[in-house]
């Protein structure tokens, strides 16, 4: 309880910081401001586009609360008019202010906006005259169209007959202009066709204006019959047509649901019969069948008389004021309904022969497998049914009810659930229905169909959530008290055990009901609320066990995850399920080991593979649920007696379906072997033990046969199955090895690196006593192994070393054969430092660096043994190497490597209980890192450590091309300018590492690059200042050597820019590297002439002291510039030659190749 209100209670204040809501319009300022500002802007595209992000940006936040807006709207609308109407509006500005309106009515909402327009006589012709104005293809202005249209349909609201309005049109025949009534119509018709939302604000304007009285005597008739006209013509298969037939339905569904049904009762049969004929409901388009769907449940009212159904339930009264006079709690649930005898009565229901047309078109379209669609004919559904007598509407129901056939798809399911959250808001199912529709919402609380590589089904859930809340609004406690723990259970099963995300926060949603019927709901709801269900691993372990304290939910919660989530399609699920059962058992132990083992059993011998892979894990996990129990209350284990046969029965069974489905077998039978062991089953010198130990060697020696995303599953299980195994049955006694199976296999040398790793790791996952008298056999061969193949056993014999070590612990005078000791401790570091320097590659990529990645935590951990037990063991040279390698892989280009390297690092450096011996420069080290700090910008301070210099420029060189990393080592090389003995060590040790890795492309590409900056930010200049400067000299004949019959692009390419950076070199050194440049131009790889020419050309462009003559200058840019170097190596010699006469360097001779031949 402590436990589930502590994780509660620790999120809610960021809940509630996060949940905040507005309290007024408090951009008012802003939006008055960005409105009077329109007549500047209007003519500025940028002005004009940022002003409207502006504005969008504050409405958007009213999204949520529109309502905010109310008191703001009218003087927002007022000044966007006031605009609109000045004869001196731009058409652009009077745009724009459109724009703006309708960005206000789409967050308020057009019905509320709209009522704000002006509405006079003297409104009706200029709305008109600048609609009719507007092109209707111009798409950039469908905003002043949309908002025209609704003004218009306010202003057609005003009390007078329109033919007022015309004037002298009717005296005087001569006059050949149409009438408004006409015009107003005309430019209805025409924006029902158009393919922008002007057709939305075209349909309100049909319903607002045919209506009018004068309008539908003259009109009405005709407008439907070209409605009808239009729907029968129309194709849907062209865009166009798609288009003109929602604007047609539009205004047919806009008419009847506010026309009166005395004007529309004589025109509803022959709507009808087209919509028939036109067979909407199958249309490939969503919109018209959800249209189809408005159109035929408005002729279903339309046909029946609005009555209030005397037979409907009805919880409390639909006056506020009735309920509040309601004083007692004890008045009956009569004595709250209203007087039914002041609705209209009608002896006889007259239900016309269209209706059973119209409720079956509904009912199919509950069924649509469009969700739009399903929930409107569950909204019309419920609107008809209320106006039927109660025997068709118990048909109704009962058609609803057909929709949980098993038949049937998800999509009936979930209109079926959608319809029945209606019919019980709006009363009309009754509660002599609910033994019926409570077990059917009870199965689509879980409704799950797979269906290829996904399932169905959380759509159907969610609507099943939403019947639950519907029903708890909608009936006394009393009705539903014999129902309240059945969907309980269900909701809470829902709240913790669904997949899906939305199921889970809606049935939570659902759980603390009105009136409290809800078993302790309120204690749930506070452990399981919205946001605390968001997380799946949480629900599964520990929420449901808190859940499951109360004795209301303990079984169903089991029997849920035993019957449907064991079994699941899904691996995770299947999983945590299993680990639920096994926390869950603590609540009910007895009923875990009578009941739900036994029917775990057969499970996990069928044919069905998610159905045995579930079954499997959860007896495993039942199994050492149980034992764990029983320890701590000192009890029998309630299976060390009874279930031996019945799990050796299962092992047998397993081992005999692995072949099927191995890949997600053998993890589930190595932790059921891991969980037996573990829970100390009586199987000691029993012959299922050789099985148990076969089935774990064969899966480690074969994983080279499944697919590489299972192998890590299978190898982790096999490893755990086998520590527990070894540490429970063989042991002769504590602290005793078996010796028969003391022996050491040599698979560890095997040619299939898989096998090599997984037998590896097998070493180090052993207990001790396997171990010692052994410790010389085990340890693993492959560390040594520099075959690029074998970097996966590589990195897991680094691993497999540090946990044997571990395991057997510490001596310093101890034998090697037994424990880490003076003998064997340097064997180890030796192997684990060779390993930081595993700089592989292959087509992964730099494979090498989980090797090194392995090694600084076998290093870490392996010391801090040592540290911990026997620090003299640790010499000074092992930790300074350490160190160093350390703080090189601190170096390290890629990220994750790099922090970690850092990590183990301070780790060692900060270690005080007690402290790493002899690391060196320690209290200088300390004050560079401090326990927290931003890593790289120190790490570069070690090259002032002449022990860690080496160490890090051999890492530092890859960051060139990282902009931060790159900048701490330019702010660092500044730093040292005046310090001239610095400086030349950096050099020296830059040179050093570039004659060490000579043809070593991994290295000496980066470092080309790195000179290349170093030189282009003039962190040499103080060696520049010297003839023909030791550094220099030495670097260019490094740069001759590494580049010396080279055929790698890239290598040149940097090599090249390394020459153009040394020319500000003085002597006989820029002598040495023009002639180097001048023989590049003749490379035989045009790219290379190319790039060099190109390259020098800048370079003489930024070093302009090279020529002193300035004709002799414009005439090498010239010929650099101007000159083909891509042409034939004939011709660009002559240009090359001209330009070393110019230079005064001497001409490069062609050696000739002298060819010996025999006799």
């Amino acid at each position: 309880m402590s436990a589930m209100e502590a994780v509660c209670d620790g999120e809610e204040p960021e809940v509630v910081t996060e949940a905040c809501l507005l309290s007024e319009f408090s951009e008012r300022g802003e939006a008055r401001a960005l409105i009077n500002n329109l007549p500047d802007i209007h003519h500025d595209t940028v002005s004009r586009e940022a002003t409207i992000e502006k504005f969008v940006v504050i409405m958007d936040r009213y999204q949520e609360q529109p309502h905010l807006l109310d008191p703001h709207l009218e003087w927002m609308l007022n000044m966007l008019l006031e605009m609109i109407r000045n004869e001196k509006s731009p058409p652009p500005m009077v745009h724009l202010c459109f724009k703006f309106l309708y960005i206000i009515s789409k967050v308020r909402g057009y019905k509320i906006f709209m009522q704000l327009f002006p509405h006079e006589v003297s409104d009706v012709q200029p709305v008109l005259d600048l609609l009719c104005r507007q092109d209707p293809k111009d798409t950039e202005t469908w905003e002043t169209r949309y908002i025209l249209l609704l003004w218009l349909s306010m202003t057609c609201l005003i009390p007078f007959d329109l033919s007022r309005l015309d004037g002298h049109l009717s005296t005087d025949p001569g006059l050949n202009r149409e009438s408004i009534m006409d015009r107003i119509l005309a430019v209805a018709k025409s924006f029902l066709r158009v393919s922008d939302k002007s057709r939305d604000a075209a349909s309100v304007l049909v319903s607002k204006f045919v209506t009018r009285p004068d309008v539908k005597q003259k009109r009405l008739g005709d407008f439907l019959d070209w409605c009808l006209t239009t729907i029968s013509q129309t194709s849907e298969v062209t865009m166009e047509g798609t288009v003109t037939l929602d604007g047609a339905l539009q205004s047919l569904a806009q008419l009847f649901k506010h026309g009166k049904r005395d004007d529309f009762l004589q025109y509803a049969p022959t709507v009808l019969q087209c919509l028939n004929q036109k067979r909407i409901a199958e249309s490939n388009q969503a919109t018209l069948r959800k249209l189809g769907v408005k159109v035929v449940q408005r002729l279903g009212l339309t046909f029946l008389k609005p009555r209030l159904a005397k037979w409907r339930y009805q919880r409390g009264s639909r006056s506020l004021a009735v309920n509040l006079a309601q004083s007692s709690v004890t008045e009956s649930v009569e004595a709250t309904k209203p007087d039914l005898e002041s609705v209209s009565q009608e002896e006889d229901y007259d239900i016309p022969e269209e209706v059973e047309n119209i409720i079956e078109q509904l009912l199919v379209g509950l069924k649509d497998k469009e969700t739009i669609v399903r929930w409107s004919s569950a909204k019309g559904i419920g609107r008809v049914t209320g106006r039927l007598p109660k025997q068709l509407a118990d048909d109704v129901v009962e058609s609803v009810l057909e929709c949980f056939s098993f038949q049937e798809t998800d999509n009936a399911w979930h209109g079926g659930c959608l319809a029945l959250a209606e019919l019980g808001r709006r009363g009309l199912l009754l509660p002599s229905r609910l033994s019926d529709v409570v077990p059917l919402i009870i199965k689509a609380l879980t409704y799950d169909e797979k269906r290829g590589a996904c399932s169905l089904g959380s759509n159907v859930r969610d609507a099943a959530c939403y019947v639950c809340w519907a029903f708890a609004r909608a009936y006394e406690p009393n009705e539903l008290k014999p129902y309240v723990n059945q969907i309980a259970s269900a909701l809470v099963i829902a709240t913790v055990f669904d997949r899906n995300i939305t199921c889970r926060k809606a049935a939570s949603v659902n759980i603390l009901s009105p009136q409290g019927t809800f078993p302790h709901g309120i204690d749930i709801l506070t452990a399981a609320d919205y946001f605390t269900v968001g997380n799946l691993n949480n629900c599964y372990l520990t929420i449901s066990v808190y859940i499951a304290g109360f004795e209301e939910y303990t079984k169903p919660l089991i029997d849920h995850l035993v019957a449907m989530k064991v079994n699941h399609w899904d691996g995770v699920i299947r999983e945590l399920a299993t680990k639920g059962l096994h926390n869950l058992t603590i609540q009910a132990p007895e009923y875990m080991a009578n009941t739900v083992l036994p029917q775990l059993l057969p499970m996990a011998t069928g044919m069905d593979l998610h159905r045995r892979h579930g079954a499997i894990l959860a007896c495993a996990e039942i199994t050492h649920a149980l034992y764990e129990l029983a320890t701590q209350n000192n009890r029998l284990h309630p299976l060390s007696i009874e279930a031996s046969p019945n799990h050796n029965f299962l092992l047998f069974n397993a081992f005999v379906s692995l072949g099927f489905g191995g890949e997600l077998m053998r993890p589930a039978v190595c932790c059921l072997i891991e969980k037996l062991s573990l829970s100390k089953m009586p199987f000691k010198d029993d012959p299922v033990i050789t099985g148990w130990q076969w089935l774990i060697d064969d899966s480690l020696k074969n994983l080279h046969l499944f697919s590489s995303g299972a192998r890590r599953g299978i190898q982790d299980a096999a490893l755990s199955a086998l520590a527990a195994l070894c540490l429970q049955y063989y042991q002769v006694e504590p602290g005793v090895a078996d010796v028969e199976m003391q022996g050491t296999g040599n698979a560890d040398q095997s040619p299939e690196v898989l096998m090599r790793c997984g037998c590896t790791l097998a070493l180090g996952s052993l207990p001790p006593f396997m171990i010692r008298g052994k410790l010389q056999k085990v340890r693993p061969h492959n560390v040594s192994s520099k075959a690029a193949s074998l970097t996966e056993a590589r990195r897991d014999a680094a691993t497999a070393m540090s946990q044997v070590c571990v395991a057997v612990g510490v001596c310093a005078q101890g034998s090697p054969d037994r424990v880490l000791c003076e003998g064997n401790i340097r064997p180890v570091y030796e192997a684990l430092l060779g390993c930081m320097n595993d700089y592989s590659t292959d087509s992964r990529g730099d494979v090498g660096a989980w090797v090194r990645a392995a090694a600084m935590s076998s290093l870490m951990d392996v010391t801090l043994l040592v540290v911990a037990s026997a620090p003299e063991l640790l010499s000074s040279d092992l930790v300074q190497r350490m160190m160093c390698c350390l703080a090189q892989q601190a170096a390290e280009k890629i990220d994750r490597y790099r922090a970690h390297a850092g990590t183990v690092f301070l780790r060692l450096l900060h270690s005080t209980d007690p402290a790493v011996p002899h690391i060196p420069h320690r209290e200088e080290l300390l004050s560079i890192f401090p326990l927290f700090l931003k890593y790289f910008t120190k790490i570069l301070q070690l090259k002032k450590i002449s022990v860690f210099t080496l160490n890090i420029f051999s890492n530092v060189i890859y960051f060139c091309d990282v902009r931060y990393s790159s900048q701490s080592l330019f702010e660092y090389l500044k730093g040292i300018q005046q310090d001239a003995t610095v400086l030349q060590q950096f050099g020296d040790t830059l040179l050093r590492i570039f004659r060490d890795n000579l043809r070593n492309d991994r290295v000496s590409v980066p470092l080309l690059k790195m000179v290349d900056q170093i030189l282009a930010n003039g962190c040499f200049d103080r060696f520049a200042s010297e003839e023909s400067h030791p550094f220099c000299v030495e670097l260019l004949a490094i740069c001759k050597e590494e580049i010396r019959k080279s055929k790698d692009v890239q290598k040149l390419l940097s090599c090249i820019a390394v020459f153009c950076g040394m020319v500000q070199f003085k002597g006989d050194v820029r002598e040495k590297v023009l002639v180097q440049l001048l023989m590049l131009l003749c490379h035989p790889f045009p790219v290379i002439r190319k790039m060099t020419a190109s390259q020098v050309y800048e370079m003489l462009l930024t070093y302009d002291d090279v020529i002193d003559d300035d004709q002799v200058l414009a005439d090498v840019m010239a010929s650099l510039s101007d000159t083909n170097w891509e042409s034939d190596i004939a011709t660009v010699r002559t240009h090359r030659n001209q330009l070393c006469d110019w230079l005064g360097v001497p001409r490069p001779i062609l050696v000739t190749k002298v060819t010996h031949l025999g006799d």
